[in-house]
């Protein structure tokens, strides 16, 4: 990788919240504020491309004045500069149901994002009467996670990944934060070889696989390390800003 050349063009940031530009106190360092200002001022665009919903993200996309496209939901939604909607993935409420039931099966914990709201342990008494767009399933023990993985898998409708080696997030077949992406791109008139993406999980997988520069933190599930073209420090020692200093400035 050290002969990747900035005049490949890097014109897009894509950046994972959660293990990657926060580190685990959930807080953006000020080396990760600094690159992304200067990054900015390059005219690069810097996308917070995140499991999050836009309510769990707008506040740090605002204290960044980011002035570009948020990908949210691993690609669920999509929103412009203005925070106007531009695309909505949805998970049946059927679906969402049947995943209700198999976490009473197991006795795990779960959380639910709707598009009025986030659901921890708990849910609306008419799971219908919502519009939902991801399911996530927090399970410690392995075997169990196992076994719920294979029922999800068997369904085939679904897109599964993580965000935590102890947790399954499940979106629609085909939704994920490359996809999200490439609308993006699309919109703004650059190519998926124009993006440095960076991630730590699963549900990054699509995006540093798809880009043309794709960066694992030092945090990193070994997966996602390997898919990647270089691995840079941890989201506790600006890994981020790091990546960026190198490939982008």
């Amino acid at each position: 990788m050290e002969n990747f050349k900035s005049d490949n063009g890097i014109k897009l940031i894509a950046l994972d919240m959660d293990g990657t530009l926060l580190n685990d106190q959930h807080e953006i360092s000020e080396a990760n504020r600094q690159a992304i200002t200067e990054a900015q001022e390059k005219g690069i665009y810097v996308v917070l491309s995140t499991g999050r919903s836009l309510r769990k993200c707008e506040k740090h996309a605002d204290s960044l004045a980011l002035s570009s496209y948020l990908v949210t939901v691993n690609g669920s939604e999509i929103w412009d500069e203005k925070r106007g909607l531009v695309e909505r993935n949805l998970v049946q409420s059927e679906s969402i149901q049947w995943m209700t039931e198999l976490t009473k099966k197991h006795k795990v914990r779960y959380w639910a994002i709707s598009t009025s709201r986030n659901w921890f342990d708990e849910m609306p008494e008419d799971i219908h009467g919502e519009e939902w767009l991801k399911f996530g399933f927090n399970i410690k023990d392995v075997p169990t996670r196992d076994k719920i993985l294979k029922e999800l898998q068997a369904r085939g409708e679904f897109e599964l990944s993580n965000s935590t080696p102890t947790n399954i997030e499940v979106n629609p077949a085909g939704i994920n934060k490359a996809k999200g992406l490439k609308l993006v791109c699309e919109r703004i008139g650059i190519d998926m070889k124009n993006v440095m993406a960076v991630g730590d999980s699963l549900n990054d997988l699509a995006m540093i696989k798809e880009a043309g520069l794709g960066i694992a933190m030092g945090n990193a599930q070994d997966t996602v390390k390997k898919a990647a073209a270089w691995v840079t420090s941890s989201n506790n020692e600006d890994g981020v800003a790091i990546a960026i200093q190198k490939w982008v400035l």
